[in-house]
């Protein structure tokens, strides 16, 4: 990545393009850039989950994913360029595995509730989703490896899966389990 900002008003997205890490300047709704503007909300969301009380092996892992996203942002930008690497998307399958592993099964969908570090799990995991979205759109048009795309399916699984232990955690007090849906097909099976 050849150019560092060294200050931020430049001005020069004022016609509505933006440069790329190469150089190359685009429009500012390009599929590139609306891949790295999701992948910049997803680390910005776990830099708000990271602010919330955490287990320390959550934090630790969360902070290893943040570098991760801002190598995955950096590899976006710059067309043909690899930032990301294979090992990134075997650490998220090793965590996946462990922290599934403390997890007992499921019995139903649950919401997107429970502790407000879940929650904001759940929150990040939608926006993974999104930039997953995003980055297979760009993929349809441009080269995009197959890393970036892998790392964002893993990731949105595993805040899945840490919004559950978050849940589990109950660090702040006000959860201590997942937040069931209550279908129709539970209710009848109660019953």
């Amino acid at each position: 990545m050849a150019n560092r900002l060294t200050q931020i008003a430049t001005r020069t997205g004022d016609d509505g393009s933006t440069g790329l890490g190469d150089g190359t300047r685009v429009p500012k709704d390009h599929l590139r850039v609306q891949a790295m503007g999701d992948v910049d909300e997803l680390n910005s969301t776990l830099g708000v989950l990271l602010a919330e009380p955490l287990p320390d092996e959550v934090r630790e892992l969360l902070v290893v994913i943040q570098h991760e996203l801002f190598n995955l942002g950096g590899e976006l930008s710059i067309p043909g360029y690899e930032l990301l690497k294979g090992d990134a998307v075997l650490r998220l399958d090793e965590a996946l595995a462990h922290h599934n592993a403390t997890l007992p099964r499921l019995k139903e969908f649950i919401l997107p509730a429970g502790t407000r570090s879940a929650a904001i799990a759940h929150v990040g995991r939608t926006i993974a989703r999104r930039a997953e979205r995003a980055v297979v759109a760009l993929g349809a048009q441009e080269a995009v490896r197959a890393e970036p795309r892998q790392y964002l399916n893993r990731l949105s699984d595993l805040l899945f899966v840490l919004a559950r232990v978050l849940n589990r955690a109950n660090l702040d007090g006000l959860g201590g389990d997942d937040v069931y849906w209550r279908s129709e097909r539970l209710a009848r099976d109660a019953d």
